[in-house]
């Protein structure tokens, strides 16, 4: 990564990022040509290969700066909460605000994985090691709820933020969002009574 005298990031290099970030999210990864990048960036094809070797080396930048996005609100999130069951709750509270959002179309994950079929992609492998981290986040916390294993939990709230994010795009987002928060307190409720199912 090219830097400045100060040691940032380039600015051409942020302006190119920023640029991609908005209009792949906003028209999907294919879609979306390097000349509109270009121009929207307002920046040279020789400053662009300069920084990014190809678009798909831009895609994978895209998803890792949204990954450190999410990664830095979740520990945020993570750390204003009085116990884990508030965190697990909070970070639902979280996922719902980004479904009601204007302008929201879905996980850039998820949608980076069904633009990018191939398992051996450097596209799909950052997909995976996004999912992965959440996944384990997302188990640390329920493991500090109640007792058994924490997996079967986090695997269900992931799969219950993953329809969330998809629907959410394709129907009443408030109505998405109620059931999905009423299935995060359903994961919690589990985790506390005593024999009963663990998620």
């Amino acid at each position: 990564m090219e830097r400045d005298v100060s040691g940032r990031p380039s600015e051409a290099r942020s302006r190119l990022l920023a640029t991609a970030s908005r209009v792949f999210y906003a028209e999907g990864l294919h879609s979306v040509g390097v000349d509109r990048i270009l121009t929207e960036a307002n920046t040279t094809r020789a400053t662009f290969y300069r920084h990014f070797p190809g678009k798909e080396d831009l895609v994978v930048s895209y998803l890792e700066a949204a990954d450190r996005a999410l990664r830095d609100r979740f520990a945020r999130t993570r750390a204003g909460a009085a116990s884990a069951a508030d965190a697990v709750r909070a970070i639902g509270v979280d996922i719902a605000a980004d479904i009601r959002r204007e302008g929201f179309r879905g996980c850039a994950f998820l949608n980076a994985a069904a633009e990018y079929p191939d398992p051996a992609s450097p596209v799909r492998s950052r997909v995976r090691e996004h999912r992965e981290w959440f996944t384990a986040a997302v188990s640390d916390l329920f493991g500090q709820v109640g007792d058994g294993p924490a997996g079967p939990a986090a695997g269900h709230f992931v799969m219950l933020r993953d329809g969330a994010m998809v629907a959410g795009c394709l129907s009443d987002s408030e109505a998405v969002c109620t059931t999905f928060l009423d299935g995060v307190e359903g994961l919690l409720w589990s985790r506390s009574v005593a024999g009963g199912p663990k998620g």
